[in-house]
């Protein structure tokens, strides 16, 4: 299958893209960090799958770049069958102290990226076989769930994101494309320190990214428009 996950460059988008080489699937791999996307790359390689990754850095926020990422997927070979949102941006900031800019950057990288990565691949999905997107979010937006002080701007844009995944699986029903969306608990990440700093979550990033690159493969022929809790703890 050929697959694209964004937010590659560490944690459990890392985990994921390897996950997904070892077991045979072309990977792009789409992250800020360059480094950190070499360091995928080496290690890939070292479990002799590099040959089926593809690391491409960029910044999701620009529309030059996404259409870059577009370009690139073209090139290879004109059709995704699996696309991950997983690129997400957290700040830990009480309510009344964050700042227009960090509100808008919470939206843009875990709203509104996803929203117009997938809209500009839809021509290269669905259609004779069915592609899958898989939106990842959070348990800090899933309704209901325990929430916490200083994560506003995060918890809330990643309930705005389940609530697009609904409506995208609406829209893309006749597509033969199938949406759902993951929301993730506490798995031990860089991202879990700056939300919970000093707090030790019950799953680690390869662990819970195993699972992850399950569910991209075999998730759609259960469940279609979902907003699926993935934790064993709150947070």
């Amino acid at each position: 299958m050929n697959i694209i996950i964004t937010g590659a460059s560490r944690g459990i988008g890392f985990e994921t893209v390897l996950a997904l080489v070892q077991l045979g699937h072309h990977v792009i791999a789409v992250a800020r960090s360059g480094k950190g996307l070499e360091n995928l790359q080496n290690a890939a390689r070292a479990s002799g799958s590099d040959n089926r990754l593809m690391i491409l850095a960029g910044d999701l926020s620009s529309e030059l770049d996404l259409q870059q990422i577009v370009f690139t997927a073209k090139s290879l070979n004109d059709r995704i069958d699996i696309l991950i949102n997983n690129a997400g941006v957290i700040i830990n900031k009480p309510f009344e102290k964050i700042t227009p800019e960090e509100l808008r950057l919470s939206y843009e990288v875990n709203v509104f990226v996803p929203f117009r990565l997938t809209q500009l691949l839809l021509p290269m999905m669905g259609g004779d076989e069915v592609s899958h997107v898989v939106n990842i979010s959070s348990m800090g937006g899933f309704q209901g769930s325990s929430k916490f002080s200083g994560l506003s701007a995060y918890s809330s844009s990643k309930a705005a994101l389940a609530g697009l995944s609904e409506v995208m699986a609406e829209e893309f029903r006749d597509l033969n494309i199938k949406v759902n969306c993951l929301a993730l608990g506490a798995t031990q990440t860089e991202m879990l320190e700056v939300a919970f700093p000093g707090y030790k979550a019950p799953i680690t990033a390869n662990e819970m990214a195993k699972w992850i690159a399950w569910f991209a493969l075999n998730g759609h022929q259960f469940f279609n428009g979902k907003v699926l809790p993935v934790g064993l703890s709150t947070p």
